[in-house]
């Protein structure tokens, strides 16, 4: 910390239990009382350097004739700014420093220590002290703000808290080197024994850190809430960019915000939650009121405050019982990002107080309203826009998908809670656009994890909840799981059922159009080739890739029909232990109709091959005909 001395002379005050007295020789005139202190002085060195010791000084004397007394009650800093005041008026040396420049400043200004009382007066001393010294320094200029929280309206009058708060933010928003530069020697940083960095020739204290664009985020991290706050809006006004200013919102919210991190070490007390590491311990009254100040101060734009931190500002919010709009705030910021976020940022546990679910369901469908009205606000997909195959893995729709992902696997994770009642699953699950769903398989695991958690569901309930399910959108993994799951509906199974027969026609027939397109360039080749060429070996060539169609076809056929028939054995399996003959009657009939389906299809593929066959060999003997 940089200093300044004052005065000459040795000193000449000595304390003796609650009294300073100045030893000159000549006996003292005048007591002035300073609170709890008196201090025995002399008349004329004070009358000669304050223009208010002058008039009181003078009153004094009038009244009383056995001495004078005077009562300073009122005197910022009490006795122990006094005991500076009464030593410059001696002119016996003291030291002027950040840390008490401000009382010193305020004292004289209330003493009126001016020009007109003597050149070289208090006031002018200090300010020039202040301007040339405090002003100049990053770290003289913090410490004499923080001296102002104990007298701010009274430096306020004066203006030296918007002076310091410029001065900081000026320093703030420029390289650190040019407002200190550390001294050099050989090409690094001269260091004192004990490692700190000598500034102009000055022990700081402070080690050698790296300039980046945070490097005052920890000291500015010390102000009071009320100077913090000037502080940041004297940085937004000279346009310092919005992530720098979250940066430093953030780390202030974790100094004195310790519910921000999971694994903080907080006070054994239940009544007080505090900032272990530094040292500072703000009562649950407090952190309210700092956390709904800060959420006033958080940008508004998207990502410049971690998705983490929100989350954790939302718990710290829902513990100490934050105004609505502050909870609301926070999951309206949220929902911005949602995409950004993590499954264990959702588990936020339910703080209320009838602790009806483990955690707060009703919180996270809200945080999913706030980001699918964003998503449509800023020209995400819509519904009726997706049916254009073009858009399928667009970039409009990867953040809404990611978060449909995110929705499913908290599903699953709130689902074995027997208190999660069906109408907040279900509205939860709902929630999320069909088109944000790629496959099912996630929401289908979710709702078999509820079921298996609240068998005691009737089975209409189970139907409708299982109803969002899209058996269309189901992997054949999660197919085959649904067909042989016992807890699904009857009518869910079948629906399985049904479409997994629906993909296998739609299967064979594109293998029978492929196989058609195939055939018919081959005819059309051959027909040119023997056109042109008229050769028996055309012909031949053209009966070899025929037949080796039809071998393919064969082979494609066989493997789809026992495909199906191990279908239907598990369908008979399911059906012994379903016990109905309504069931096996209904596999046997899908298994019959899959086979005899198969079976047309592969008669009517070969009787097809062959018509081919035998319209060549007619083709080639009318050729050998003609010819001979």
């Amino acid at each position: 910390m940089s200093s300044m001395k004052l005065g000459s002379k040795a000193n000449a005050f000595q304390k003796k239990g609650q009294a300073w007295f100045c030893t000159t020789g000549l006996p003292s005139d005048i007591i002035v009382e300073v609170g709890s202190m008196s201090f025995h002085l002399h008349k004329f060195p004070l009358l000669s350097r304050s223009g208010v010791m002058e008039k009181l000084i003078a009153e004094a004397s009038g009244e009383e004739e056995d001495g004078c007394v005077i009562n300073l009650p009122d005197i910022l800093g009490g006795a122990k700014t006094f005991e500076l005041v009464a030593k410059f008026c001696y002119g016996v040396k003291i030291e002027l420093n950040a840390a008490n420049v401000v009382y010193l400043q305020i004292a004289a200004e209330q003493l009126e220590m001016t020009e007109d009382y003597g050149e070289g007066n208090l006031v002018s001393q200090t300010e020039l002290y202040l301007e040339k010294v405090v002003l100049q320094n990053w770290q003289d200029s913090l410490r004499a703000l923080q001296e102002c929280n104990g007298v701010l309206p009274h430096a306020e009058v004066l203006s030296t808290t918007t002076r310091l708060i410029e001065s900081l933010a000026l320093k703030a928003s420029m390289d650190p080197s040019l407002f200190g530069r550390p001294v050099v020697e050989d090409g690094r940083p001269l260091q004192s024994p004990g490692g700190s960095v000598l500034w102009n020739g000055i022990n700081t204290g402070a080690k050698l850190k790296n300039a980046s664009s945070d490097w005052w985020y920890e000291d500015i991290s010390n102000l009071s809430l009320p100077l913090y706050k000037r502080f940041i809006s004297a940085m937004e006004s000279r346009g310092i960019k919005q992530e720098i200013i979250g940066g430093s919102l953030t780390s202030y919210a974790k100094k004195y915000l310790p519910g921000l991190n999971r694994r903080q070490i907080t006070d054994d007390s239940n009544s007080h939650i505090g900032s272990v590491s530094s040292g500072t311990i703000l009562s649950e009254e407090d952190q309210k009121l700092l956390l709904e100040e800060l959420d006033h101060l958080f940008p508004t734009q998207k990502g410049l405050i971690s998705t983490k931190i929100l989350f954790g500002l939302l718990r710290t919010a829902m513990i100490l019982r934050a105004r609505p709009t502050c909870i609301s705030n926070l999951e309206r910021r949220i929902g911005m990002q949602l995409d950004q976020a993590t499954l264990e940022d959702l588990l936020m546990p339910n703080f209320s107080y009838t602790m009806e679910t483990l955690y707060n369901v009703e919180c996270v469908h809200r945080i999913l309203e706030h980001f699918l009205a964003m998503d449509q606000a800023r020209g995400g997909a819509s519904p009726g826009s997706v049916d254009d195959v073009h858009l399928i893995g667009s970039p409009s729709l990867i953040p809404i998908t990611v978060v449909a992902k995110l929705i499913d696997g908290y599903l699953a994770e709130v689902a074995p809670d027997n208190n999660l009642k069906l109408p907040k699953f279900k509205a939860l699950a709902a929630a999320v656009p069909d088109y944000a769903r790629p496959l099912d398989d996630g929401l289908y695991r979710a709702i078999d994890i509820y079921l298996k958690a609240h068998s005691w569901l009737a089975d209409a309930d189970k139907e409708e909840l299982c109803m969002l399910i899209d058996c269309q959108k189901l992997s054949l993994e999660a197919c085959t799981h649904a067909a042989l799951n016992e807890r699904l509906p009857l009518r869910i199974i079948v629906q399985v059922l049904f479409f997994e027969q629906l993909q296998l026609r739609t299967s064979v027939a594109s293998s029978y159009l492929v196989t058609d397109n195939f055939d018919g360039s081959q005819q059309l080749g051959s027909g040119l080739l023997a056109s042109s060429d008229g050769g028996w070996d055309t012909a031949v060539r053209e009966n070899q890739v025929l037949k080796v169609g039809m071998d393919s076809m064969r082979m494609h056929v066989s493997e789809l029909e026992k495909e199906c028939s191990n279908m239907r054995h598990q369908i008979e399996r399911l059906s012994m232990g379903k016990g109905t003959s309504t069931w096996g009657s209904l596999s046997k009939k899908l298994g019959l109709k899959m086979k005899s389906q198969m079976c047309s299809a592969e008669e009517g593929a070969i009787s097809k091959q062959k018509h081919k066959v035998d319209k060549t060999k007619d083709r080639h003997a009318k050729y050998n005909k003609t010819n001979h």
